[in-house]
Formats: C-alpha cells, structure tokens, sequence
C-alpha cells in the first residue's frame, strides 16, 4: 500500500492553509502540531499539488475584498519564495507534473468566491496574470456572479455577469468550480460551460442531505461534462450526526464512483477549512490510510491512482493548457 500511494499522483483540490499565514498563525515549516497542513505533512501524506483557496470571509466583502485578496496573495508567495526549493506554482498542465518529476509540492492558486471580482472582468485577468488558475463562483451568499447555497430561498443561480465570468475563465484557461453554488447556478453552469468543470470540496447528497452536497443528478451532471468532484472531510457534510470515520469518506467515494464511475472522483479535503475532522483523517499526513482504506474495499490499483490524483490532473491539463 506504501509504495501505491508513494508512486501515485496525490492531487487535494481545496485546504484554507493561507488563512493560517495571512494572520501569522502558522508556516509551511516547521512541522506543527496546529492545524492540518504544513510542508513537512504534505510530503508524509505523499500530495504532489495542493490547491490553495484564497478566501475572502464576508467581514472583507464589498470594497474591502480586493485588498484582502492582495493581503492573502501576498501571503501565499512569501511562504512560496521562502520554500522555492521545496514547493513550486503551478500556472499549466506541464507544471503539474514538473512537481511530481522533481519531487516538488506543486501549489495551485484558486479563489473562493467571486467578490474580489466585483463586477469587473479587467480584475478576474489580472487575478489570472497573478497566478490564479481556478475560482469557485460564490462561497454561501450572493454576489455579482451568482447565490449560493445559503441564499437557496430565492432559487437564484447565475447573473448575466455571472455567465460573463464563466465564459472569460474558459477563454483566460481557468478552472471554474462550483462547490458552495446554489442549485439553480449549479444547473446554470451546466448550460453555459463549454470545458469541463470540478466541485473542489463537496460530497454526496444521497448519504448526507446537506445544500452543500450534490445530488445524483447534480453528480451525473458534471460528470456528462467531463468535470471531477473532490472528496470534503468536513465531518458535517459526510454523515447526518456530524460524527464521521474514515469509512464515512469511503462510502461516500463508493457511491460516487458507482454512480458515475471512478473517472470523476477525487480529494478536496477542506483541511484548515474544517474545524473537526473524521477519525483516521486528522491532517494531511493520514492520506495514505484512504489509499489503504480503497484498496481494503476491493478497489484496483488503477481506480486508486484515479481517485489520489489521475483524475484532477486530467482535467486540470485540459483546462489549463
């Protein structure tokens, strides 16, 4: 099993690590006791790229967004030019697997929710010329691209702008990603999108009924397009008591993969997101116990190295260039 996971391509699509570095809590070195991700766990748990969300909290919304983003920017390269030996941004497809040829923790940049945007498309090119490959369209309320789950009520999805947004992504070689979009955006996206798109950090509906899950259809969706879905470890979204296992994260990548197959199912942790973790998940060191975990559940090699990594590195590759 060791050597599996050593030699697979381990891809987690969403951690809030940069909001430890913006407020001075933690570093990517040394190894801490604090949180669930640092450099020396990213390499125990065998990832080879990490996206790295920049969130902006509804406290910075409005005019304060933009230059909170620039604050978290700035945060993530400073921890990025302080460890250049060991970690490196990747802009392309090819820089994906440069970190895996040159044992490297490749660093994704993404943006949780649209606002720093703003109702300017100039901002979401100069976010891209900055670094940012990928952005999740809102995070749980409304902005000038679309409603998110938490303002479901309305049955608001995308706004003009919004497929505005989706379409300069497309063109500029961005990742859209719609965990924490409304339903009816979600369906938006799905009429719109001409490339293939993820949900970075959410699970199955049908196992825990939770608005920030997806529904069979939903799944089936984005898999018809071509798009992966990224495992979330927040106990809360795995089981309806809010108490989870690794099993629970395991049925979870059961349903999901007999559902629409292993093609479209990988790892978004949410770790630094998530205030509780499953037991037997408690940081980013513990990943190769899911690969133990698969494999226990009969899971060939091959549909293992799809759910590690294969999968988010191929759509990835497509949409990047």
């Amino acid at each position: 099993m060791a050597s599996l996971h050593e030699e697979s391509f381990v891809f987690d699509a969403h951690c809030d690590t940069v909001l430890d570095w913006v407020e001075g809590r933690r570093r990517l070195t040394p190894r801490s006791t604090q949180g669930h991700i640092d450099l020396p766990r990213l390499k125990e748990g065998g990832v080879d790229v990490q996206i790295f969300a920049l969130f902006v909290a509804p406290e910075y919304h409005h005019e304060r967004s933009l230059p909170r983003l620039l604050q978290l920017l700035d945060a993530f390269y400073r921890e990025l030019e302080a460890h250049r030996d060991e970690m490196i941004l990747c802009l392309t497809g090819d820089d994906l697997l440069r970190a895996k040829r040159e044992g490297k923790v490749g660093a994704l940049l993404s943006i949780e929710g649209a606002e720093p945007v703003g109702r300017d498309l100039a901002r979401l090119r100069i976010f891209y010329r900055l670094g940012v490959r990928a952005m999740g369209l809102v995070w749980n309320g409304r902005n000038d691209v679309a409603d998110g789950v938490g303002e479901a009520r309305t049955g608001g999805g995308l706004t003009r702008f919004g497929v505005d947004v989706v379409g300069e992504m497309e063109r500029l070689g961005m990742m859209v990603d719609v965990s924490h979009l409304s339903e009816r955006g979600f369906w938006d996206v799905v009429a719109v999108a001409t490339k293939p798109f993820i949900a970075s950090h959410s699970n199955a509906r049908a196992l825990c009924d939770h608005p920030r899950n997806l529904d069979d259809r939903q799944i089936k969706a984005l898999a018809e397009k071509g798009g992966v879905m990224g495992l979330n470890f927040y106990p809360g979204f795995l089981t309806p008591s809010g108490e989870a296992t690794l099993d629970d994260v395991l049925n979870h990548a059961e349903h999901i993969i007999q559902l629409v197959g292993p093609q479209h199912l990988g790892l978004g942790s949410d770790f630094d997101g998530i205030s509780t973790t499953p037991k037997g998940l408690e940081d980013v060191s513990f990943l190769p116990r899911f690969t133990e975990g698969l494999l226990a559940r009969g899971y060939s090699e091959d549909v293992v190295k799809m759910v590690l990594g294969e999968n988010f590195l191929r759509v990835f590759r497509e949409v990047l260039g």
